[in-house]
Order: C-alpha cells, then sequence, then structure tokens
C-alpha cells in the first residue's frame, strides 16, 4: 500500500515538476513568494489527486481487486489516500493563508502574478475559493471523526455520505482556481484522466448504487449464540447469489440505517445458496446483533469479496495458517470445503491462537474436522495457559521446512511480530498473506 501510495503522490509531483522546471520556469519573483505559490500550488494538486483515488475506490470496483490484493487492501488504501489527502488540502489552506504573513516579513514587491484565468473562471472565482475554504473546514472534522474509533458507527457513515458532495465541489474549486496553462499540458491531462472516473464515482454514490451489482437478498434460517459475544448465523440466499471461496467475505445488510458490516463467510462454499457467518461482538453494533435480528427476517449480502482465497492452494506447497481469535473463519470454511477431497488437502499447518479451548465455540468442531484431513495438523495455544505463539515458535515448527506459504488473520499486532521476526529465527523462505480486515 505504501509503494502504491508514493509512486501515485510522485507521479503527481513529477507532472507539476515537469510544468514548473520546464514548460514554464519560473523567472521572476522573490523566493518566498514563489515557494508559497508553488507550494499551493503542489499541495493543491496532492489533494484533489488524492481525493479523486478515494472516490473510485469508495464503489468498491471488483475489477481492482486482484491488482491491489483484495478488497480489504482496497479499503486500506481508501482509508490513507483520504487521510494524506485531507493533510494536504490543509496544507494547501495554510499556504493560502500565508500570504498575509508574508506580506508583513517581506512586502509584497517581488510576488509573481497570479496565473491567468478564463472568462468563465474570473465569473466564479470568488465562490470557488470560499466553498473550498469552507469544504477544508469539513473534511478536517471528518478526518477527526474518523479516526476517532468510538464515534458511533451509524452516525459516521452517514457524515461520509456527503464526501461525494464535497468531492465535486474541489473539482470545480480546481477548474476555476487552477492556473489556464494547466489544461493544455500533462499535468492538465493527468487531472481530466484522474477528474472523469472519480466524478462518476461520486454520482454512483450519491445514486445509493455502490455494489449493487453484486447484492443479493437472502433470509435468516437460523440464528445460534455460542456465548454472549459469538453469534452465528445460517443465510439462504437467493439464485443470484455467486458462490463464495473460502477465506472471502461479504457486507451484511441487516438494517438499512445501520449500513452494511463486512464478516467473513465461515461455511464451505456450496451450491444450495446457503452461507453462515461466526459473528464475534467486537463493537455496539455487533454486542446488541443477536437480540436485534430474527429467523425469517430479510438481509442483503454484497459480495462476495477478497483476494485471501483459501480454495485454490498450491498442492506441492506446505501452508503455515494462522489464526487469532474470531480469525479462524476463514480457516473453518477451508476445512469444511476440504472435506470432500480429504486426499487431495495439501500439507498444512494450523496455528489457533485463543484465550481458554475449553471455553473456545470453535475448537471440538475444528478437531473434527482435522483429523479427517491426513496432511492438516492442528496446533493450539492457549494464552491463558501461558502458551503463547510468536515468531520463534514458528521458526522452531518450521525447522524441517525449506519454504512455505503463511496465511494469517487475527490480531495486526501478532502479524507484525511474526512477519519482522521469521527471517531472524528461521532462514527458509515465505510468502505472507494477509487479511486485512479493517474498513474503517
Amino acid at each position: 500500500m505504501k509503494t502504491r501510495l508514493i509512486f501515485f503522490i510522485s507521479l503527481i509531483t513529477l507532472a507539476w515538476g515537469y510544468d514548473v522546471f520546464y514548460l514554464n520556469p519560473l523567472r521572476q519573483g522573490a523566493l518566498p513568494w514563489l515557494i508559497q505559490r508553488q507550494g499551493l500550488y503542489l499541495s493543491g494538486l496532492w489533494a484533489i489527486a488524492l481525493m479523486s483515488l478515494v472516490m473510485v475506490l469508495s464503489i468498491r470496483p471488483a475489477w481492482l481487486e486482484k491488482p491491489l490484493g483484495g478488497m480489504d487492501k482496497m479499503y486500506q488504501l481508501h482509508k490513507w489516500a483520504g487521510i494524506l489527502g485531507i493533510c494536504a488540502a490543509g496544507l494547501h489552506w495554510l499556504l493560502d493563508m500565508s500570504s498575509d504573513l508574508l506580506k508583513s516579513w517581506v512586502g509584497t514587491t517581488g510576488r509573481p502574478p497570479k496565473g491567468d484565468l478564463t472568462e468563465f473562471a474570473a465569473m466564479f472565482r470568488s465562490f470557488a475559493k470560499d466553498s473550498g475554504e469552507l469544504i477544508i473546514y469539513a473534511l478536517l472534522i471528518m478526518l477527526v471523526l474518523t479516526l476517532w474509533k468510538k464515534f458511533p458507527y451509524k452516525f459516521w457513515r452517514y457524515v461520509h455520505k456527503v464526501m461525494p458532495v464535497f468531492f465535486l465541489l474541489l473539482v470545480f474549486h480546481t477548474i476555476v482556481l487552477a492556473p489556464a496553462s494547466y489544461w493544455v499540458q500533462p499535468i492538465g491531462i493527468l487531472l481530466v484522466i484522474l477528474f472523469v472516473p472519480a466524478c462518476i464515482a461520486s454520482i454512483i454514490s450519491l445514486a445509493g448504487l455502490i455494489g449493487k451489482p453484486r447484492q443479493s437478498e437472502g433470509t435468516i434460517e437460523s440464528i445460534r449464540v455460542h456465548d454472549e459475544d459469538m453469534t452465528e448465523i445460517t443465510c439462504k440466499m437467493n439464485a443470484s447469489w455467486k458462490t463464495h471461496h473460502a477465506g472471502q467475505f461479504a457486507f451484511l445488510t441487516f438494517d438499512r440505517h445501520e449500513g452494511a458490516h463486512p464478516f467473513t463467510i465461515s461455511s464451505a462454499p456450496g451450491n444450495d445458496g446457503r452461507i453462515s457467518f461466526q459473528i464475534k461482538a467486537l463493537g455496539d453494533y455487533t454486542r446488541h446483533l443477536s437480540r436485534k435480528i430474527k429467523i425469517g427476517q430479510k438481509i442483503k449480502a454484497e459480495g462476495p469479496y477478497g483476494c485471501f482465497d483459501l480454495s485454490h492452494l498450491d498442492a506441492s506447497s506446505h501452508h503455515t495458517m494462522i489464526a487469532g481469535g474470531i480469525g479462524i473463519t476463514p480457516f473453518l470454511s477451508w476445512l469444511e470445503a476440504s472435506q470432500k477431497s480429504p486426499d487431495t488437502t495439501p500439507s498444512a499447518d494450523l496455528h489457533y491462537c485463543l484465550r481458554n479451548a475449553q471455553k473456545d465455540p470453535f475448537i471440538e468442531r475444528i478437531r473434527q474436522l482435522c483429523e479427517t484431513l491426513p496432511s492438516v495438523r492442528l496446533h493450539v495455544h492457549e494464552s491463558e495457559k501461558g502458551n503463547y505463539f510468536n515468531a520463534e515458535k514458528l521458526a522452531l515448527a518450521l525447522a524441517q521446512k525449506d519454504r512455505t506459504a503463511i496465511w494469517f488473520c487475527g490480531p495486526t499486532s501478532l502479524a507484525d511480530n511474526i512477519k519482522s521476526n521469521l527471517k531472524k529465527w528461521w532462514h527458509g523462505k515465505f510468502t505472507f498473506h494477509q487479511e486485512a480486515f479493517e474498513m474503517r
């Protein structure tokens, strides 16, 4: 994700640099004023380009899943592009406000002339400038609410829904106030390439059509509460539902006012249209979910999504599967699916990290499933007994292996520990696949 963002920002910066240092080299003006003016332009370009990326990703384009590594990775990119875009917009506003400070410091001597505006742009200059400033204030507030995890999701999503309006006004702001010369240069062409799909995405969002082609309706067939923190839900979907792969997830809508939430599909892929979910109480919504839903209730599922695909594992390779807590759900789906052909199931070590095996709602089922799969070895790590799982333990388990493919679903802190330390303890080669399941 970092590499993609750096490349994207570098592309915008290079286009700006090509204009400033080659097409229209700076020849007049005092250095402080030149820095302020070009910093204003560059920060504005960063902001609107990143916001364009945010809008395209917001409509969950399925064709970008594989290139970006899955829908979960797309949401991470969406989140950080939004954060950086708002920060760039804030810098743009500060540089604009710095004019008065520069006047008192160096005076207006050497201040470069403002870029020529078209007759159309000159008519709307005042409105574009004022609306842009107000939108930056609104975006900064939105950023605070997004990073403040305790702010209720059901209210946050309504605040987030106005983002397409803000974006369209920012496009208008850019078209009016950007130098007229931009639109006949590579930088202007690049902006148009970004604006067109982003504006279309904004319209799709405002029309409530996000994910519409991949939505299916269904009915809740069963609800099973394992304990106060875990609820199992099985739904019967209509014929439009596309069969999922083990490891994928779907956006479920039980209440249109609450909106869609992503949950991993825990059942094996099948042709009967039934899908199951194991939902852990991790917030206000999921904590009270079992009391809000009922058998026979209509639901909406959008998906399946995700490239954490366990259905087509390389049978000639060794696989290491690591599940932390509720992260067992994609592996549960894989174990169920493997029952159809146990003899062809690839070699795998499944490490299940939990607090207490006696209280865990999945452990007995997982043990039963693993017993029928001769190539799958289950390792249970109980934290309440001091049996913590880490990179050193994994290295010892892999001592006799030349390489492995690691499939991880669980706490980010554990994933970071394994990725950063495994090379130190184990000198084999590995690939790391992770479900980065954080959508906000």
